[in-house]
């Protein structure tokens, strides 16, 4: 019971880590650090970490069909959905990008559609396309000019769709291995692609490091270290402790974080004024996105729960016969 909460504590900490990263990272993006060397000394960091932490546990051997599907991971997961987050956060608000993300179990659930051909129940495509319907308004909303991007709430959406194919690819790789090695490797294949990335090299040979402030380098070092290492360990000791469905279920807090951390940051005076991409017309938008997810989710939840007693049923069934039998 202590471990459970302990779990539910960390991914509350989670997503207000991720939370104050809209907002963190936007003040970053593009004065001071290009998006694509943002991303480069990101993954670089956490990579190293990740590496060190790895050298003292006891190496697992990769079977040779599995490199693929680590690459892929690395594709998806690190580096396509890495350069389309910063690019995405660089050109809209940080609201904007939290509520889009909240889509990404909408979008697990097409894909796992199409990919792993899992059916879609009445209930599910109702969840998704109140979903969608959320997400494609909040994407051509764009009340204000100033702070809003359709072209940037766009690479967000391809953000999420990329680490959903991430999620998808990955399930089988976490079920084999340590999820530490996984990320590791994982992580290794993606900054091998950001590095080949045509942008990322001269963005970072351009950037002005002498340039940076004390606040934005603990905002640099907050995203290297909390957001992509801290984060992703919190994470792995939750998911022993809860369920997936009850980790995912706290996605739900990002969105109203990054509106609490932009007016918190910009009250103390470490953040730029983000307040006025915030409007009712977008509380609305990010209600039936949280509508569709939470249905999405809930129909999810059902299937798998009618999933394991019609297994027990016949698991008992089984039993009965052998009994008589005997």
């Amino acid at each position: 019971m202590r471990n459970v909460i302990i779990a539910h504590l960390a991914l509350f900490a989670v997503n207000m880590i991720y939370g104050a990263n809209y907002i963190l990272a936007k003040d970053v993006m593009p004065n001071y650090l290009g998006p694509n060397a943002f991303i480069f000394m990101r993954v670089a960091g956490a990579s190293l970490l990740f590496w060190i932490i790895l050298l003292f546990q006891k190496r697992e051997k990769i079977e040779r069909k599995d490199w693929l599907k680590i690459a892929a991971c690395g594709l998806f997961g690190i580096a396509m959905n890495q350069l389309f987050f910063f690019n995405g956060l660089s050109l809209t608000s940080g609201i904007n990008a939290s509520i889009i993300m909240t889509s990404t179990p909408i979008i697990v659930a097409v894909l796992a559609f199409f990919i792993r051909k899992e059916a879609l129940s009445k209930m599910k495509v109702s969840g998704i396309v109140i979903g969608a319907i959320g997400a494609i308004s909040l994407t051509l909303a764009g009340s204000n000019p100033a702070v809003d991007s359709a072209l940037g709430d766009l690479f967000i959406f391809v953000n999420a769709a990329s680490y959903s194919v991430y999620l998808i690819l990955a399930k089988s790789l976490m079920e084999k291995y340590k999820p530490l090695t996984v990320l590791t490797y994982v992580m290794t294949f993606g900054l091998f692609l950001i590095t080949l990335f045509p942008l990322t090299i001269p963005e970072l040979m351009d950037t002005d490091f002498a340039s940076f402030t004390g606040p934005i380098i603990g905002k640099v070092i907050f995203v290297i270290v909390g957001v992509t290492f801290i984060a992703y360990l919190f994470n792995i000791f939750a998911l022993q402790h809860v369920s997936p469905t009850v980790s995912g279920s706290y996605i739900y807090l990002q969105p109203i974080l990054a509106i609490f951390f932009a007016f918190f940051f910009f009250y103390i005076g470490i953040s730029d004024d983000d307040s006025g991409s915030v409007s009712l017309e977008k509380v609305l938008y990010m209600l039936l996105v949280f509508a569709g997810v939470f249905i999405t989710s809930r129909s999810t939840y059902l299937e798998n729960k009618k999933r394991k007693a019609l297994a027990r049923n016949e698991a008992k069934d089984a039993q009965t016969i052998n009994t008589v039998d005997q």
